[in-house]
């Protein structure tokens, strides 16, 4: 814990599994001051914050509304966990933004808004260079693996002619919420329905993928979504979401990103409870080829937190809406 008026003063913004390890995080770095954790939930709001994250930390009580928590952080950075969705979560940035707050968000569709907003990107982007502050979206998956690692990878190639990455991970011993997100415990046909209505798939591909062009030095015109579900061969009754055989087990997401007809980057996710060889896995079609590997994957909300809180002081550093390609490649 940091003394009073010393470190980077931080706002926490969503008090889920994510948010709350993101609190954690940032309690244990010295040169970061929490002062203030916002939640509009009739469960959350109102109690103090050290009984929620079961660490000590300073007298605070969760805010339901975040006016008088962003006065106590002006000048300092908004750490949001709120929403994977951009215009869900814009009115709360725009809101930090004019208080004089940069944001980091885990935000999925923030990875790269420009994609499907482009015109409110740019009025955000416009925001922040009035304010003198920067937004950035980040996290493990978009935010790193997908997009962030294979573009540091090309850094030690020549021209790179197309991208893969695969990430494989086992969710049975995710949270709950994610169990649900990849469709677990569902039929096939209630999975197709829920696809159909944008309540199961992983949210940020499109913009991983759209993220991993630009820092190969490629640039796409088409990308394209395919979900299909993994069915379970066995019964997992451990999950805490519980699979029998016959249901869903989970998803693979594949995204693919052309420029004139000609495939350029794919993203291949897999989730599901009991998935297989758990991995990471960058391969980058270039002179000289590389492939990297790494055996179990990212650990993904632990990872999340950190990538989060790992961006703080950068992104004091920076102007405008960016992006995780504009983080530098170290601490």
């Amino acid at each position: 814990m940091t003394e009073s008026g010393i470190g980077v003063p931080v706002v926490i913004a969503g008090l889920g599994d994510i948010g709350r390890a993101v609190a954690r995080a940032v309690l244990s770095r010295p040169e970061l001051r929490l002062v203030g954790a916002v939640d509009p939930s009739q469960d959350l709001a109102g109690k103090p914050l050290e009984a929620l994250l079961g660490v000590p930390c300073p007298e605070l009580m969760v805010e339901a509304t975040s006016a008088r928590a962003f006065a106590a952080a002006r000048g300092g950075v908004l750490l949001q966990a709120t929403g994977s969705t951009f215009t869900s979560v814009l009115d709360q940035i725009e809101d930090a933004v004019q208080s004089g707050l940069s944001v980091v968000s885990t935000c999925e569709e923030l990875a790269y808004p420009w994609l499907r907003y482009e015109d409110r990107a740019e009025r955000l982007d416009a925001l922040c260079e009035e304010h003198d502050v920067a937004v950035i979206g980040t996290g493990v998956n978009p935010g790193f693996v997908l997009d962030r690692l294979p573009a540091f990878l090309s850094q030690v190639v020549g021209t790179v002619r197309h991208i893969k990455v695969v990430r494989v991970v086992d969710a049975s011993t995710r949270r709950a919420s994610l169990q649900r997100k990849i469709g677990a415990g569902l039929s096939e046909e209630a999975f197709h329905d829920a696809v159909d209505q944008g309540s199961i798939g992983h949210v940020g591909l499109a913009e991983s993928a759209t993220l991993a062009a630009l820092g190969c030095g490629l640039e796409l015109d088409e990308v394209d979504e395919e979900i299909e579900p993994l069915v379970a061969e066995e019964d997992f009754d451990g999950a805490l979401v519980p699979v029998k055989h016959g249901q869903v087990a989970g998803l693979q997401h594949v995204v693919r990103g052309f420029s004139e007809g000609k495939e350029l980057v794919r993203l291949d996710l897999t989730i599901a409870i009991g998935a297989e060889d758990p991995r990471d896995e960058v391969e980058l079609d270039a002179d000289p080829p590389l492939r990297l590997v790494i055996p179990g994957g990212v650990a993904g909300d632990d990872a999340t937190a950190w990538a989060v809180v790992n961006a703080v002081l950068p992104v004091t550093l920076l102007h405008g809406l960016v992006t995780v390609l504009d983080l530098p490649s170290g601490r």
